[in-house]
C-alpha cells in the first residue's frame, strides 16, 4: 500500500481538475472516490476499450496512476491529454511533475513554462519563475547521507515510518495477510510492528503487542520521553465504531495509548480529532511538552500542513497552531518527526524538490523553525520520500521511500551521514620567471554561492584555503609593479593547485605608457595576436589606474606617398582604439590619431634610412593625456 492513507486522501482530493464527469464514468467515479484504485482503473480501461475514452478519462487514469506510483503509465495518460492546447492548468501542472519524478528535467521545464503562461497568478508559477534552475542545482549537490534498504525489515509489502527509542523501531506494515485486504490496491491493512536496532542493522520484527493494532489501519507513532504514552494513528475507528464523513470517507484520527504492564492499551482518542478531516503523523518534540501532527483541517496552508499543540503535565493539552507558511505551502506537509537537539524533518510536495514528497529539514530557531532546507540526491529521489527520523549526534537515521529497486510498495532505508567534502586549495602566485611573489593580495569569489574572501599571499607567493566540493570561483591576485591577473577555476573532490602568473608592469612615464612594439602585417589595420597581448598590458593597466586616459598614436615609415601613410596610420590607431574599447574601457579614456610620417624617430629620406631606421619610425605610441 502506498504510504499512509492519510496521505492518499489529500492527494486525491485537493488537486482541481476539470470536472467532466458523465453517466459514462459513473461506476468507475464511484470506485475512485472510494479510494478503490485497481479497480476504477479497471473501469475507466475499459471505457476506452468501448470507444467511449475522453480527456476526462484519461487525465482520471493519470491520476490513479500517480496515486499508485506507477509514474510511467501516469506520464503516459497525461500525455494525451496535454496535447489539447486548452489543457486544463493543473493538468499542465501534474504532467510537470511526474517528468520530473521521471528524471526528465528539460521536458519538466518545458510544461512548467506552458503551465506558467497559462495560469500566470498561480502561486505556484510565481515560485517557479524566481527559481527555473533549482532542479539542476539540487541534482547537482552531493548527498549528505548513505542510503541503504533495510532489507531485513522490507517485504513484498508496504513498509513505512520510523520511530526509534531505546534501541527499538517502530514501522507500519501492509505484510499481516490474516489481516482484510484494503480496497485502495489489494493489500492488507496496515499495522504498527517493532523491530530491534543498534542504527545500522534491524532485527526481531514482531507484531506490536497490546491494543494499538485493530482490523483497519495504523500508522506512524511517537512516544513520550518518560516512555508512558504513545500516539499513533489510525482509520477514525474507536470502540467498534467506524466513522465516516458527509461524503462517505473514513478519515484518519489520532490516538493515544498508555504502557500498561508492557503493554500498550487504554486507547483514547485526542479531542481535535473530527469526522470531517484526518489528523494524522504524530511527533513528539525532545522535552516531551509539544505534538506535532499533519492535518488537513479548514484553515490551513493548502492541502495539508503541519500543526502543534502543547502536551500538559495533566495529559490535557493546549489549543493546536498551524506552523505558518514558513513551513506550509498550499500543497502538502505531512510526516513530521523532531530530532534530539530540536530540528524538524518533514516531507513536502509544495516547498521545491526533485519529485513526489521530499523530505525536509527546518533548523529549531528559538520557539519557530528556519526555513525548510530539502535534504538534497540520497535522501530524496524523483518518488516519493518521507517519514525522515534522524539521530543528529550519531549521524544515522531513517527514510521511508517507494523508488525504484525497493522490495514492496515502500521500503525502509537505512541513513548514514557523510563527512563534509571538503578540498584543499593551494594559490601560487608568481612572476613570469616562475618566481614566487611575496606577499600578494589575492581575491577568491566564490561564484557558487556568492560570497567574497581576500587576504596576503605568503612570503612565497602562496595562499591556502579549504573549499567544499562542487563549488566554482574566480581567483583575482595583484601586487605592486605586477599588473593584475585572474582565473575561473571549479573544484571538484581532489585537491586543486592553481599557479597565477603576474606580468611586470609597462614602464609608465610621466608622458606616456611604455608597452613593447606592436606590429601589423603590411598593408594591413587590423590587431595581429601579439599586438593583442601587448595591448591587454594597456588595457590592464588602464583597470588598475582608471583616472588615466591614452592617446594611441601610430606612426609609420617614409617608404610609400605621404597620403597613403597618413591614411593608414589612422586606420591602425582606431584598431587599436577600437581594441580597447572592446575590452570593457569606456570610450572617453582612448582616442586614436594617426600620424603617418609627420614625426620620425629617426629623420632621414627613403634612399638613407637603413631597415633599422624604418623599423624605429614604424612604431606605436600611447601617450598620457591625462
Amino acid at each position: 500500500m502506498k504510504k499512509f492513507y492519510i496521505y492518499i486522501v489529500l492527494v486525491a482530493t485537493s488537486i482541481n481538475f476539470a470536472n467532466a464527469q458523465s453517466k459514462d464514468t459513473k461506476k468507475a467515479d464511484q470506485l475512485f472516490d472510494r479510494l478503490a484504485y485497481t479497480e476504477a482503473i479497471e473501469a475507466y480501461t475499459s471505457l476506452i476499450e468501448k470507444g467511449k475514452a475522453d480527456e476526462y478519462v484519461y487525465t482520471q487514469l493519470a491520476r490513479t496512476y500517480t496515486i499508485l506510483n506507477d509514474t510511467k503509465k501516469a506520464e503516459s495518460f497525461y500525455k494525451r491529454v496535454v496535447k489539447n492546447k486548452k489543457a486544463n492548468p493543473e493538468t499542465l501542472f501534474a504532467y510537470a511533475e511526474i517528468l520530473k519524478a521521471n528524471g526528465k528535467s528539460s521536458d519538466y521545464k518545458k510544461w512548467m513554462k506552458r503551465f506558467v503562461k497559462a495560469n500566470a497568478n498561480d502561486p505556484r508559477a510565481a515560485i517557479y519563475l524566481k527559481n527555473q534552475d533549482y532542479l539542476d542545482e539540487l541534482e547537482e549537490r552531493d548527498p549528505l547521507y548513505t542510503i541503504t534498504n533495510a532489507d531485513k525489515i522490507n517485504t513484498k509489502y508496504s513498509d513505512f515510518g520510523s520511530f526509534t527509542s531505546n534501541n527499538k523501531i517502530y514501522f507500519s506494515s501492509s505484510r499481516n495477510t490474516d489481516r482484510k485486504n484494503h480496497n485502495l490496491n489489494g493489500e492488507p491493512f496496515l499495522d504498527v510492528y517493532s523491530a530491534t536496532t543498534d542504527g545500522s542493522s534491524i532485527s526481531n520484527v514482531a507484531l506490536l503487542e497490546g491494543d494499538v493494532n485493530s482490523k483497519y489501519h495504523e500508522g506512524t507513532i511517537a512516544i513520550t520521553p518518560d516512555g508512558k504514552r504513545m500516539f499513533f494513528d489510525r482509520n477514525n475507528f474507536f470502540e467498534g465504531d467506524l466513522e465516516k464523513d458527509e461524503e462517505g470517507v473514513n478519515q484518519i484520527n489520532l490516538y493515544v495509548a498508555e504502557k500498561v504492564a508492557g503493554e500498550w492499551t487504554n486507547i483514547t482518542p485526542v479531542p481535535f480529532n473530527d469526522d470531517n478531516y484526518s489528523t494524522g503523523h504524530p511527533a513528539i518534540s525532545p522535552d516531551g511538552k509539544t505534538l506535532y501532527f499533519s492535518s488537513d483541517k479548514p484553515g490551513g496552508q493548502g492541502a495539508s500542513d503541519l500543526y502543534m499543540v502543547e502536551l500538559k503535565s495533566d495529559n490535557s493539552y493546549g489549543e493546536p497552531k498551524n506552523l505558518g507558511a514558513q513551513i506550509n505551502t498550499i500543497a502538502t506537509e505531512v510526516f513530521p518527526s523532531v530530532a534530539s537537539n530540536g530540528d524538524l524533518y518533514f516531507s513536502s510536495n509544495g516547498h521545491l524538490g526533485l519529485g513526489g514528497l521530499d523530505a525536509f529539514v527546518a533548523a529549531k530557531n528559538g520557539s519557530s523553525f528556519s526555513f525548510p532546507e530539502n535534504l538534497g540526491p540520497g535522501v530524496n529521489s524523483g518518488n516519493d520520500d518521507f517519514g525522515v527520523n534522524i539521530d543528529p549526534e550519531k549521524g544515522t537515521g531513517y527514510v521511508s521511500s517507494n523508488r525504484k529497486g525497493g522490495k514492496g510498495g515502500d521500503d525502509i532505508y537505512l541513513l548514514g551521514k557523510l563527512p563534509p567534502c571538503d578540498v584543499d586549495v593551494t594559490i601560487t602566485v608568481e612572476d613570469t620567471d616562475g618566481n614566487g611573489i611575496s606577499k600578494a593580495f589575492v581575491e577568491i569569489a566564490n561564484t557558487t554561492e556568492g560570497t567574497t574572501d581576500s587576504d596576503t599571499a605568503t612570503t612565497t607567493g602562496k595562499y591556502l584555503f579549504s573549499s567544499k566540493c562542487k563549488r566554482d570561483y574566480k581567483i583575482m591576485a595583484s601586487a605592486d609593479g605586477y599588473l593584475p591577473a585572474s582565473r575561473t577555476i571549479s573544484v571538484a573532490r581532489n585537491a586543486a593547485n592553481v599557479t597565477i602568473t603576474l606580468e611586470k608592469e609597462p614602464v609608465i612615464t610621466p608622458t606616456e605608457v611604455v608597452l613593447n612594439p606592436i606590429y601589423f602585417d603590411f598593408d594591413k589595420w587590423n590587431i595581429r595576436a601579439d599586438a593583442s597581448e601587448e595591448l591587454d598590458r594597456l588595457i590592464a593597466v588602464m583597470n588598475k589606474y582608471p583616472e588615466l586616459v591614452i592617446s594611441a598614436e601610430s606612426h609609420t615609415d617614409v617608404r610609400g606617398p605621404e597620403s597613403y601613410n597618413q591614411t593608414l596610420s589612422q586606420k591602425r590607431a582606431e584598431s587599436m582604439r577600437d581594441y580597447i574599447i572592446s575590452k570593457g574601457i569606456d570610450a572617453n579614456r582612448i582616442s586614436g590619431i594617426g600620424k603617418g610620417e609627420s614625426e620620425l624617430a629617426v629623420s632621414c629620406e627613403e634612399s638613407s634610412c637603413s631597415k633599422n631606421d624604418h623599423q624605429l619610425n614604424r612604431r606605436c605610441v600611447f601617450k598620457i593625456v591625462k
